[in-house]
């Protein structure tokens, strides 16, 4: 191993350009502006899974405000949720507020649907900058519509992607051929099989 640089032979070297503002050897990927949402993906769901393997945080608050309550029974009620926690549970919490409000015993859930919600949120916009980025129509990605509509017609789609996406990129990996000298590189016409 040497630490000197090597000078490969003049035309030894096929270089398929990409291009970049800063710098002209390697270029940027495409998908590099998807990278930042792939990465959230993930910390979403690294983050979901610590939140439910640790199990601490509150599930509801068991909330009763009826003054007619038998001090016992709250205080059993109380002891009864106070022990009930285990390892990997939500924790649930009990208030009593005598004359506190119009409804009698309430149960509201706590963090459980806001944490929900915004996972969910986070998982569908990620994705969808994803495939925004590699163009690939979402029904040849195997991914479930959230409409009842769905996204159309799948075949009709796939000739789009291949026309817009799929052929420039075949013909930009032909253009080694041109350096070859011969077809190294060929593709068989898209063609959906009945």
């Amino acid at each position: 191993m040497t630490t000197q640089p090597y000078e490969f032979t003049k035309g030894s070297i096929f270089h398929l350009m990409e291009p970049d503002l800063n710098q002209e050897i390697y270029g940027l990927p495409e998908y590099l502006s998807a990278i930042p949402s792939a990465l959230l993906n993930e910390s979403a769901t690294l983050f979901r899974r610590k939140y439910y393997i640790n199990g601490s945080h509150a599930g509801f608050i068991m909330y009763m405000t009826d003054a007619a309550q038998n001090q016992e029974d709250v205080n059993n009620i109380r002891q009864a949720m106070k022990s009930a926690k285990g390892p990997g549970n939500f924790r649930n919490l009990f208030m009593y507020s005598p004359n506190g409000k119009k409804d009698g015993i309430q149960i509201i859930p706590l963090s459980e649907v806001a944490a929900k919600d915004e996972f969910l949120n986070i998982k569908n916009v990620s994705r969808d900058d994803m495939m925004a980025a590699h163009r690939v129509p979402p029904q040849m990605m195997g991914i479930m519509p959230n409409n009842v509509g769905g996204f159309g017609d799948v075949e009709k789609a796939s000739r789009v992607f291949v026309r817009n996406e799929l052929t420039p990129l075949q013909k930009r990996l032909q253009e080694a051929n041109e350096w070859f000298d011969i077809d190294v590189i060929r593709f068989e016409e898209y063609s959906l099989s009945t």
